[in-house]
């Protein structure tokens, strides 16, 4: 696990397509803006476990897979 340090409004990039942007720190919880393509899913873990059938991703629903 690679474990980075980053202030607001700073950006950690992930290969070539996805980009991670610390948004604001309140008390214990940290808002984090993500960009990606349309092909890689990004969820929260707590959301894949009670994930419906079928989910929407930028405005595009998109089948779950199992």
């Amino acid at each position: 696990m690679l474990v980075l340090g980053r202030k607001v409004g700073e950006k950690i990039l992930i290969g070539d397509d996805v980009e991670v942007v610390i948004l604001g720190v309140q008390g214990d919880k940290i808002r984090v803006g993500i960009t990606a393509p349309d092909h890689v899913r990004v969820m929260r873990p707590e959301a894949k476990r009670r994930q419906p059938l079928e989910t929407s991703v930028g405005g595009k629903a998109l089948e779950a897979t199992a």
